[in-house]
């Protein structure tokens, strides 16, 4: 059994590295620098008295709907439609002179994806807003945390602008598309060769 999942697995291997479209991760344009550790990536730019950084994690960040379908759907030789990875982001803007960081939560609403002709609408959206102490892995859950939706929609209108002014826009959004499916796609490539030496393994 073993032997014939370890070829199984070189075969897939073979296949994903075929239609992997970056061989390296793709930049995300505007100076962000990128850091990877594992599944969990952060993208940092200095402006002016500030640091921003965006961080996200790839896991389960592709949405599952899209699995289901195809497996029915699919005729024999058809390309596997491409899964994109949409992941949860946290931004934090950090000002060099204060002790406070403010967060964003945001998310790439699921039905949003792929609508095109509504080019008004944004991309991704803001879940939760607050402040954390700079410098704190551990966020406290007895800071005040607010929640958007039912927020003033003219509040939450300066608060995309705010994100917008410091480089988090829709180009940036697609752009952290682009970077998270390419790098999901190298981690389960990864995972796969991976595997294959750990069932080889005698």
């Amino acid at each position: 059994g073993d032997k014939a999942f370890a070829q199984f697995l070189s075969d897939e291997i073979k296949e994903e590295k075929k239609i992997q479209k970056h061989k390296s991760l793709p930049k995300v344009s505007g100076g962000w620098e990128l850091e990877v550790h594992g599944t969990e990536a952060k993208l940092v730019r200095k402006i002016a008295g500030e640091r921003i950084t965006v961080t996200f994690n790839i896991n389960n960040s592709i949405p599952p709907s899209a699995e289901e379908e195809t497996q029915e759907e699919q005729k024999p030789g058809e390309q596997e439609p491409e899964l994109t990875s949409t992941p949860n982001f946290v931004v934090e803007v950090i000002k060099d002179d204060t002790k406070q960081t403010l967060v964003l939560d945001c998310h790439y609403p699921e039905d949003e994806i792929g609508e095109e002709g509504e080019e008004e609408s944004d991309i991704f959206t803001i879940r939760e807003v607050s402040f954390q102490p700079t410098g704190e892995s551990d966020w406290k859950d007895t800071n005040y945390t607010l929640n958007t939706d039912s927020l003033d929609w003219a509040l939450y209108d300066h608060l995309m602008d705010f994100l917008a002014d410091r480089g988090v826009d829709n180009t940036f959004a697609d752009e952290l598309i682009e970077l998270s499916t390419a790098l999901e796609h190298q981690e389960y490539i990864k995972f796969l060769e991976d595997l294959k030496s750990f069932v080889k393994c005698q």
